[in-house]
C-alpha cells in the first residue's frame, strides 16, 4: 500500500493512494486511523487493506495538499557517510560505527512543497536518501536478524543540507535542521511490498540532470544493522524515522561545487517506492 499524510480543506488526514485517487482512512475507519502515527501504532493493516479494497476514492490525489509522511515523528535519526563512495568523495574514511545525528520534524516538507534556500546561506545541497519508517516499539538491543520485523515501510527523502552551517563546528546539527530544507514522500510504501530494502536503485536529478546514482546494496550499514546499532542505546517507536544516508555525487563535493538555486527542480527516485519532487524557493520569496 501507498499511504500519505495530507490536508484537505484545512483538515489533516491519512489516506491510501489508489490509482489517481485517495481513500480517506479516518473517514472509513475512525479516529484511530486519523493520523499516520496512530495508524502505524495499530500494527495490523488488515482492516486498512479491507477498507481500501471496498472503497471508492474520496479525493483525487492531485487535489489534496500533501504533508511530510510522518508530520509529527518523535525521533528522526540520520546516518552520515553510509556509502563508501560518498565517504571517499569527502576524503573521509568511513567510521567503524555509524555516524549519527538528529533532525527535527518541523524542518521537513512534503512532496511538491517548496524546498527552502535560507536567506543566510547560498550553500543548500541535495542528498538523496531512503527513509525507513519504524512500525512498532523496538525496546532496546534488537538484533539485526530480527530488525526488519519492526519496519512499517519506506519512503524517499531529500535530506537537504546547508553546508556552511554544517561546518561551523564538529557537530553537523545546525546545517541539517534549517526549516524547509528536508523533504519526504511522495508516500510511505508498506514493508510487505519491499521485502528486501537493500536491492533498490536510488537516483537524484536536478532539472533532469543526473547527480546521484546508486543502489541501497552499496550501504555500509544495512537498514537492519542501523536498527541494531541505534537500539543498543535508544528504543524506537511507531512513526520514528531513520534517514539511511546519501550516495556519492552531492553538490558540495563537485569541482567546482554546485549548490541548489531558486527554481531548481530536485527529484529523488527509488525503485519500488516512487519519486519525490520539489522545487527550490528562496526564503524571502
Amino acid at each position: 500500500m501507498k499511504l500519505i499524510s495530507y490536508s484537505m480543506k484545512g483538515e489533516a488526514g491519512v489516506g491510501a493512494v489508489v490509482g489517481e485517487g485517495v481513500v480517506d482512512l479516518g473517514r472509513r475507519l475512525g479516529e484511530k486511523f486519523g493520523t499516520m502515527k496512530s495508524l502505524i501504532s495499530q500494527g495490523d493493516l488488515t482492516e486498512v487493506k479491507g477498507a481500501v479494497e471496498r472503497a471508492e476514492p474520496d479525493y483525487r490525489y492531485d487535489e489534496v495538499t500533501l504533508l511530510p509522511v510522518v508530520p509529527d515523528a518523535s525521533k528522526i535519526v540520520c546516518i552520515g557517510l553510509n556509502y563508501k563512495a560518498h565517504a571517499a568523495e569527502t576524503t573521509r574514511d568511513p567510521n567503524d560505527k555509524p555516524m549519527l545525528f538528529a533532525r527535527w520534524a518541523d524542518t521537513l516538507i512534503a512532496h511538491k512543497a517548496p524546498l527552502v534556500q535560507p536567506r543566510i546561506s547560498q550553500m543548500l545541497d541535495y542528498e538523496a536518501e531512503m527513509l525507513t519508517v519504524i512500525g512498532s516499539h523496538t525496546g532496546r538491543n534488537v538484533k539485526a536478524a530480527d530488525a526488519l520485523k519492526y519496519v512499517f515501510g519506506y519512503s524517499c527523502m531529500n535530506e537537504g543540507s546547508v553546508r556552511d552551517w554544517q561546518r561551523h563546528s564538529s557537530q553537523v546539527t545546525a546545517g541539517k535542521n534549517f526549516v524547509g530544507t528536508g523533504a519526504t514522500g511522495p508516500w510511505i510504501v508498506t514493508a510487505d511490498e519491499i521485502p528486501d530494502p537493500q536491492v533498490l536503485d536510488i537516483d537524484l536529478t536536478v532539472n533532469g540532470e543526473p547527480r546521484q546514482t546508486a543502489n541501497t546494496r552499496d550501504m555500509i550499514w544495512s537498514v537492519a544493522e542501523m536498527i541494531e546499532y541505534i537500539t543498543n542505546w535508544m528504543p524506537l517507536g511507531p512513526g520514528d524515522l531513520i534517514a539511511t544516508g546519501t550516495p556519492a555525487g552531492v553538490g558540495s563535493m563537485r569541482k567546482p561545487p554546485i549548490f541548489l538555486q531558486p527554481g531548481d527542480k530536485v527529484e529523488v527516485t527509488i525503485n519500488g517506492i516512487g519519486t519525490l519532487s520539489n522545487i527550490v524557493e528562496a526564503e524571502n520569496a
